[in-house]
């Protein structure tokens, strides 16, 4: 038997079946103006607080109040917690001034994560460190919480995501500051990784480099092969300022590494043309190279001990200090012919 439905009775009512529907449209709407603070509510009104027996209010302890609810007693007591924090900043009235049953004003949706914590964790110091760090950061505790409890997503999150591993750089670098410990440790992590420790070298050689053009630029002062300090000339120290404009200029993790050595390379050809346009300058330039290379060989020759010449004897030592020898000799003739006369 084949059976027709009347389309006109697929439309009609139901009886019983629009109270039910605007029930729940009205706890959405509840919910959705107020948040957590409608469940909230109903601990506050029924709960009764700390210190109070049975005998003095018809409220029901937390315990009861979770059977009732089929729920633990640990979750009925997070929202009696918050609820207590918002009626010690005065947004909402304290537990005994509310009876079971009595409805008023809720804050905003936005508040509740302000005052409720939905892990236990946050009770612990850590916890309670990571809720006041996100505080800090403008952010729900809640949402820190749940990162440090799952270390393992975080790794995920950091190795699929550029932006997240950005964002983990950046706080390693704000904690380090201040956590010997950690400093410790990313050093050894570093000198332990061969790709690391060339990334830190060609860096530092690059901020090295750096630090040479804004000498020049902001302080005036150019250092010279031989190692002389020197006020840099007006043309050289614009050029400078020119360079290091250029790298102020660049956008933050863009690789400075080609545009620095570009800036070193030019200013140091600038120096070296500076030197060589100035006759006094060229011979103090010589001058002051040739006391560094003989203080450096008098440094070495001081350090030399011979009480063990018996193991160490080679006829090769023997033979280069002889040459050394003569070459020494050379030289003291050629500076004493060079003297001024008396």
């Amino acid at each position: 038997m084949t059976v027709v439905l009347d389309p006109s009775a697929q439309s009609a009512p139901i009886q019983g079946v629009l109270d039910p529907i605007s029930c729940d449209a009205r706890d959405f709407g509840a919910y959705a103006r107020a948040g957590g603070w409608t469940f909230a509510l109903k601990v506050a009104r029924s709960v009764r607080p700390g210190g109070q027996s049975a005998d003095e209010t018809p409220k029901v302890s937390a315990k009861e109040f979770a059977e009732l609810a089929g729920c633990s007693p640990e979750r009925v007591m997070r929202y009696y917690k918050a609820w207590d924090r918002a009626a010690d900043d005065g947004l909402v009235p304290h537990f005994e001034v509310l009876v079971p049953g009595q409805d008023i004003e809720l804050p905003d949706a936005e508040a509740w994560q302000t005052y409720y914590v939905s892990r236990s964790s946050a009770s612990s110091e850590r916890g309670s460190a990571i809720t006041e760090a996100a505080a800090a950061e403008g952010i729900r505790p809640t949402k820190a919480l749940e990162v440090a409890e799952n270390p393992t997503a975080l790794r995920a999150a950091i190795l699929a995501d550029p932006s997240t591993a950005q964002a983990a750089r950046a706080a390693l670098l704000d904690r380090v500051k201040e956590d010997p410990a950690l400093q410790a440790e990313l050093a050894r992590d570093i000198a332990r990784t061969d790709e690391l420790k060339k990334a830190v070298a060609t860096e530092t050689r690059a901020a090295d480099r750096i630090g040479y053009v804004r000498q020049i630029a902001e302080k005036g002062q150019i250092r010279t092969p031989a190692g002389q300090t020197l006020d840099a000339p007006a043309e050289l120290r614009s050029e400078a300022e020119r360079h290091l404009s250029l790298l102020d200029e660049l956008d933050e993790g863009e690789d400075t590494g080609e545009w620095a050595t570009e800036a070193y390379d030019t200013m140091k050809n600038l120096v070296v043309e500076t030197v060589e346009a100035d006759p006094e300058l060229r011979v103090q330039e010589r001058r002051t190279k040739f006391y560094s290379s003989l203080q450096k060989a008098t440094k070495v020759f001081e350090e030399l001990t011979f009480d063990d010449a018996d193991d160490i004897y080679e006829d090769d030592m023997v033979q280069r200090l002889e040459e050394l020898q003569q070459a020494t000799g050379s030289c003291i003739t050629a500076l004493r012919s060079a003297a001024p006369r008396p």
